[in-house]
């Protein structure tokens, strides 16, 4: 059954879309752990993602901890964003929202409710190794594709389901490379 915002349906960026993915790791969760926690692999596996460093003195993921991430997109150019440790279970779940801190789609914020999006990893043991999931969720702060919808409101379902593609082949290609290097470190 597909839940709202997921995606398949026709949604609105009110609906909060949501693309997730999975994929079996054959290594223990703590390896595992090791490699998502590490805010500096997805830069290296993302097609979108450039660079990122740690904030306000962090070094490593803790509730409330920040970093800031430099993008580049073909159609949107390149942006910095500011993202929040919101949740940080260790071998478990590590999840943190991306704020719009210079105010390129709307208002500046560094408010987590008010995020462009939410990305989370969830690691659950497997007989031989780890079930890995990724989930991203856009808005409910506005983002690249608010921008898209202000100027041809009557194509949001088709600019949603166009990201939602994006983020999927993203995470698809940042789980692959997890898991290679998991695997061949195991």
């Amino acid at each position: 059954m597909t839940q709202p915002g997921s995606e398949g349906d026709d949604m609105r960026m009110a609906d909060g879309p949501t693309v997730e993915c999975e994929i079996q790791v054959n290594a223990p969760v703590a390896l595992v752990w090791e490699l998502v926690t590490d805010i500096n692999l997805p830069a290296r596996l993302s097609p979108e993602l450039q660079r990122v460093a740690w904030l306000d003195g962090a070094d490593r993921p803790a509730p409330g901890a920040r970093f800031e991430g430099h993008n580049r997109h073909e159609k949107l150019g390149e942006w910095r964003t500011v993202s929040q440790v919101v949740e940080l279970e260790p071998e478990r779940v590590f999840a943190w929202a991306v704020m719009d801190a210079d105010g390129r789609y709307g208002d500046p914020t560094l408010d987590p409710t008010s995020c462009m999006a939410s990305w989370r990893f969830e690691l659950h043991p497997l007989e031989g190794g780890t079930l890995l999931r990724q989930t991203a969720v856009l808005g409910p702060g506005r983002n690249g594709v608010s921008m898209a919808i202000d100027r041809w409101p009557d194509r949001e379902e088709e600019f949603v389901a166009f990201r939602q593609r994006e983020l999927r082949a993203g995470m698809e290609a940042t789980l692959s490379g997890i898991k290679a290097l998991a695997e061949k470190n195991n």
